[in-house]
C-alpha cells in the first residue's frame, strides 16, 4: 500500500533530522531549509526564503523542475513530489 501524505511528511522530516508530526501538517520553514540543505539547494539561514521560494528550490534541486520559479510552486507539496523528495533523500544517504 501506497504511504499516505502524512507518512511521507514525516519521512521526509526524520530523513533531514527533524522531529515527526503526530498530526496532519505541512513542512514548517525550519523543515523546508533542512530539506534544503539536504538535497543541496543553496539558501541563506540568517533569513529563510519564502516557503514557495524553498519549495521550488527543493523541487528544483532534484530535478523535478527546470527553475526554482516560486510561482510554480505556490501550495503545498502534492503526493508525487512528496515521494520524489523522499525517494531523492534516499538515494542521497
Amino acid at each position: 500500500m501506497s504511504p499516505t501524505v502524512d507518512e511521507l511528511r514525516n519521512e521526509i522530516r526524520t530523513a533531514v533530522g527533524r522531529f515527526e508530526r503526530p498530526e496532519s501538517t505541512a513542512f514548517t520553514k525550519e523543515s523546508l531549509a533542512a530539506i534544503c540543505g539536504a538535497v543541496g539547494y543553496d539558501i541563506h539561514t540568517d533569513r529563510f526564503p519564502s516557503k514557495p521560494q524553498m519549495r521550488a528550490g527543493i523541487l528544483s534541486a532534484i530535478g523535478e523542475l527546470e527553475t526554482d520559479d516560486p510561482e510554480q510552486t505556490q501550495t503545498a507539496f502534492r503526493k508525487a513530489q512528496l515521494e520524489a523528495v523522499a525517494a531523492a533523500l534516499v538515494e542521497s544517504s
